[in-house]
């Protein structure tokens, strides 16, 4: 089969004939449709998240049929459409994941991480950390909600079901998805983008946003929680600024450069600031239901498979309204 291969980190992603993967017994053999292109792509990529499976097929926004199974794989039917999100695998007995937490365990395995993903032809996952897809979102489409819109849920959950001034530094392939759930539920959003991007932030406003403006701008209302999807760590401090007493600052991202030293009178008065760390099977189950009940608009730019490397440059490159798709099959 075809795939675009990582052999080491800051290197081109080489297009290859490797094997066909084989199943184990839990696990399903999915003929890749689309695959997703994601800034956490560009992180391992650029030796950034330190520890990956080398050499790697990268692609964690998987859109793929079931062509085979393994000897104990009965959930999923030959044919169907499924989805195959970061979270690859969990063991079930660490502390974490015996307290609902499986998004921390300890022995995870993640989709174009640890495991091989899905820039590729074909593909092997575990059945069981498959999601099933609302079938109003063509395969292009439906790539972006594995992370974009998980990650990016997760994000906004976080942020508390009281935040109604929702503030949502760096509005790319999460961000447009969110903003849109965030709109539909009667949230007012604010969106900040690079300082001067003009047509970024008139993007924002056709998505629901009731402000856009620079990252460098103070909202029109003191903010009630701030989403950060842009890996810059002095964000923190612009996004606290501008949160009101009691807020939430929440870091999506899986990287993010250092955090500037924050006086202790930015966090006074009960600020929070936290991360999120991958997902669990619970967020992607709730936010699917969501997706098929609003007709979110995916932004997406496709490209075919041997053009990996071109769409990663367009996304290093803030050249993207939405996320980039690989259409593979």
């Amino acid at each position: 089969m075809r795939a675009m291969v990582l052999r080491s980190a800051r290197a081109p992603l080489e297009l290859a004939e490797i094997p066909t993967p084989s199943p184990g017994p839990h696990q399903v053999v999915l003929q890749v449709r689309a695959c997703g292109v994601c800034r956490t792509d560009l992180h391992i990529l650029d030796g950034e998240l330190q520890q990956p499976k080398l050499p790697l097929v990268l692609g964690h926004e998987v859109v793929a049929t079931v062509v085979g199974r393994g000897s104990e794989a009965r959930r999923l039917e030959l044919g169907e459409r499924v989805g195959v999100p970061w979270l690859g695998w969990t063991d079930q007995t660490c502390r974490y994941c015996l307290r609902d937490q499986e998004n921390l365990c300890d022995g995870a395995l993640f989709t174009g991480y640890t495991l091989d993903g899905g820039y590729a032809e074909y593909l092997v996952a575990d059945e069981g950390y498959c999601l099933r897809l609302p079938a109003r979102y063509s395969d292009l489409h439906a790539a972006p909600l594995l992370c974009a819109g998980l990650i990016g849920y997760r994000t906004y959950r976080m942020a508390g079901e009281r935040a109604e001034h929702i503030g949502i530094y760096g509005f790319g392939a999460a961000a447009h998805i969110v903003a849109q759930v965030a709109a539909h539920q009667g949230r007012k959003v604010y969106a900040f983008t690079r300082p001067g991007d003009t047509s970024t932030q008139e993007f924002a406003r056709r998505l629901g946003a009731v402000w856009g403006g620079g990252s460098d701008e103070t909202p029109p209302h003191a903010l009630d929680a701030a989403l950060i999807f842009a890996p810059v760590g002095d964000l923190v401090r612009t996004a606290l600024l501008a949160t009101a007493k009691g807020g939430t600052v929440v870091c999506g991202g899986i990287y993010m450069s250092d955090i500037p030293s924050i006086p202790y009178s930015m966090l006074w008065q009960e600020r929070v600031v936290r991360s999120v760390a991958n997902l669990t099977r619970r967020d992607g189950l709730e936010f699917m239901a969501i997706a098929d009940q609003v007709d979110l608009q995916i932004s997406v730019e496709g490209f075919q498979l041997a053009e990996a490397n071109q769409a990663l440059e367009r996304l290093r490159r803030g050249q993207l309204e939405g996320a980039a798709v690989l259409a593979i099959a």
